[in-house]
């Protein structure tokens, strides 16, 4: 059996668009995580220095939930780049890691559109706000399908 050793163009695009993905991710994660330290520090002192009646203590947590949303999108942008990885060295695991995340990127988009829509009455104004997202994701598991793709990934 032969097989395609020649990445296709669209690869190429499609693993620099994860790695930008995973770029803005990990900044954001970084960023969420700061906030959260310094949240967690500043309603400490908030506490410490006028807290006599226990009203405040809810104030502690403050912090805990951009802490933990940041570090989930620190590990998921790291993901991003481990994948993009595997898909410009033709590794398989990132072609099925791919399918994966995109239909359930996809499956997420089309929800949101209609929430958004069921929200504002209308559901095209909740497509229409969401129709690039979906656009692309279909685009990439077309694409992704494709013979030569999938020779490349020995599919």
């Amino acid at each position: 059996m032969t097989t395609n050793k020649e990445r296709p163009d669209g690869i190429t695009v499609i693993a620099i668009l994860i790695i930008i993905g995973g770029i803005f991710l990990i900044t954001g994660g970084i960023s969420l995580m700061g906030l959260g330290a310094v949240l967690s520090m500043t309603s400490e002192n908030i506490i410490q220095s006028n807290d006599t009646s226990g009203d405040l203590t809810q104030l502690a947590s403050l912090g805990t939930i951009p802490l933990a949303i940041g570090a989930v999108l620190l590990i998921l942008g790291i993901a991003y780049l481990v994948v993009s990885y595997g898909l410009l060295k033709a590794k398989a695991w990132a072609w099925v890691i791919t399918i994966i995340v995109t239909i359930i990127g996809l499956i997420i988009q089309i929800i949101s559109a209609i929430i958004a829509g069921s929200i504002t009455s209308s559901v095209l104004y909740g497509l229409v706000s969401h129709i690039v997202g979906i656009f692309i994701s279909g685009v990439i598991i077309y694409y992704m399908f494709r013979p030569n793709v999938k020779a490349y990934y020995r599919k």
